[in-house]
């Protein structure tokens, strides 16, 4: 029975000494998350357009869809537009109903819809106005959304990572001060989360003019939020 005694006690006294010893181990640490924002001015813009079509008969509605998109493509090349600059983003072909007000009757086709949508790259940014003028001018009555971008945002985004960094070691150094201990290095850092500037809505169809559509393409904000850990240290 000592024996057993002697060997629990033994056991009991390790447990506790290896609990104590990692407890010791634990690194203090302190982890923030950085916001860091840059601007740069856009040079370029992605403008979706296209042509929505109806008529009684789907083959007529797809001919007529057909013609106006062929004026949009020819309009675009006028302008200058690389082929590979538009792309189809969206096709098409759905049937409308008449409804019963009183719910007495089944929804009778009355006709059918044709939606033909392109996204086009407009690299030459002073002439935007002129590109969109175009395109109302040749047919389209769908503009969902242009939107403005920078071609190699890559320096844009290092440079929203670095103010992300820097406003993380301020928010650390804070937290440090106020729990009277240092700020020591880094031990681990990682980007949490990368936001590209949103596109800007526009009407679904509006009346042609004679002059260019004025473009107002300002600034585009990078925002870039990044996870970092520093270890603490007692202060000297």
């Amino acid at each position: 029975m000592r024996t057993n005694g002697m060997v629990w006690a033994a056991l009991a006294a390790s447990v506790l000494w290896t609990g104590f010893v990692r407890a010791e181990e634990v690194p203090r640490a302190v982890s923030v998350t950085g916001e860091g924002t840059a601007v740069a001015p856009p040079d370029m813009a992605t403008v979706h357009t296209g042509v929505v079509t109806q008529a009684a008969a789907a083959k007529e509605a797809l001919a007529a869809n057909s013609k106006a998109m062929e004026s949009i493509l020819a309009a675009l090349k006028t302008r200058n537009v690389a082929v590979k600059d538009v792309q189809t983003s969206q096709f098409s072909v759905q049937p409308m109903y008449d409804h019963d007000e009183r719910g007495l009757t089944r929804p009778e086709i009355s006709g059918y819809q044709v939606m033909n949508q392109v996204r086009v790259r407009v690299r030459e940014l002073d002439r935007l106005g002129e590109v969109l003028d175009s395109l109302v001018q040749a047919g389209s009555n769908e503009v969902s959304g242009v939107s403005f971008g920078v071609a190699e945002p890559k320096g844009v985004f290092d440079e929203a990572r670095r103010d992300a960094v820097r406003d993380a070691r301020r928010r650390a150094e804070l937290y440090a001060e106020a729990a009277g201990v240092r700020l020591g290095k880094v031990r681990r850092i990682s980007e949490q989360t990368i936001r590209f500037p949103q596109p800007i809505a526009m009407s679904r169809g509006f009346a042609a003019e004679s002059s260019a559509v004025p473009v107002a393409p300002g600034e585009e904000e990078f925002h870039v939020s990044v996870d970092v850990e520093y270890a603490l240290e007692d202060a000297e």
